[in-house]
């Protein structure tokens, strides 16, 4: 039996989205639509307004130069934006980060570590 999702999706501007996916649906390619409607919805909000976004700049932040994980990212994103958000969130974000080579992590037990190179910094 095929895997079938589909996303409807409307911008706030008038303009709707219809995206179908079916297939061998797997979790990689789940993120990627979701990063593909991230930034849609980006382009119209500040620059602080995605979740991504604040996750970037509490880890910038706090953590340059110096290595971290994903539990002192939360405790400070919580701190700083005075709103709960879940482990597995900040984790996915990290880890999305990592992907993307904006920074670099690295298993340390059974955690991983995360540290920012200074020539990807931006502050």
């Amino acid at each position: 039996m095929k895997k079938r999702i589909r996303i409807d999706m409307n911008d706030g501007d008038g303009v709707s989205f219809d995206i179908k996916l079916e297939g061998d649906i797997t979790k990689e390619k789940l993120l990627k639509v979701y990063d593909m409607m991230e930034m849609l919805e980006s382009k119209k909000s500040a620059p602080l307004d995605s979740i991504g976004a604040k996750i970037w700049h509490v880890a910038e932040k706090y953590f340059t130069p110096g290595n971290f994980t994903s539990n002192m990212v939360l405790e400070k994103y919580e701190d700083e934006y005075n709103e709960p958000i879940k482990l597995s969130v900040v984790s996915t974000y990290l880890s999305r980060f990592s992907n993307k080579l904006k920074m670099q992590r690295r298993k340390t037990g059974r955690e991983w570590t995360y540290v920012i190179p200074t020539s990807i910094q931006t502050t």
